[in-house]
């Protein structure tokens, strides 16, 4: 897996594995640092506060990355992203449309189908 393409690119599609490994891996940072900062300053102070901003600013790019990509899957525009803010209901969408719902079979607007060979940027 091409962590680069998966984090930083907001181009092209991401199916549900990939989607799922790095909702993961962004949700373990997070959490981690939270529980070290929590540890070391205690879960009160300005400094695990502050930290803990500082980590949520620098995750918000791949977040944003990941969850683009796989609305481009769905054949969707990121901006469908913004449902989030309605709440309760934007969440429950959110988490549907993006974690259990199929891809669109082949390829789209966005990209050649990632469940098909040859999908994924070639590191040269």
């Amino acid at each position: 897996m091409d962590w680069n393409y998966v984090f930083l690119n907001f181009q092209g599609r991401l199916n549900r594995q990939p989607f799922w490994i790095a909702t993961l891996v962004l949700w373990l940072l997070s959490m981690g640092v939270t529980f070290v900062t929590s540890i070391l300053f205690g879960s009160q102070s300005a400094v695990t506060t502050f930290v803990q901003a500082v980590v949520a600013l620098v995750l918000l790019i791949p977040s944003l990355a990941v969850a683009v990509k796989r609305y481009h899957d769905r054949d969707k525009s990121g901006w469908w992203i913004l449902i989030v803010f309605i709440p309760i209901i934007g969440l429950i969408w959110y988490i549907v449309e993006l974690g259990f719902l199929p891809g669109t079979p082949g390829p789209n607007r966005y990209g050649p189908d990632p469940l098909g060979a040859d999908s994924y940027p070639v590191r040269a």
